[in-house]
């Protein structure tokens, strides 16, 4: 169990990499879909350099009139 606690780690360090890489933490997410996005790359981890770009996109419901 501790390797895979370790490697779990590791995957998610290298998510981040990436992420900061790509310019992700230059401010606050201004919407769902930014912020999908970040937690996404981080989340492939190593996969982004194997060419992964994980993009997510969020339709919020918009208030009835």
């Amino acid at each position: 169990m501790r390797i895979i606690g370790t490697l779990v780690i590791i995957w998610l360090i290298v998510g981040v990499f990436a992420a900061f890489q790509r310019g992700y933490f230059g401010g606050s997410p201004d919407s769902c879909t930014e912020a999908g996005t970040v937690a996404i790359t981080i989340a492939a981890g190593p996969l982004n350099y194997m060419g992964a770009n994980p993009k997510l996109s969020c339709e919020v419901p918009q208030p009835s009139n």
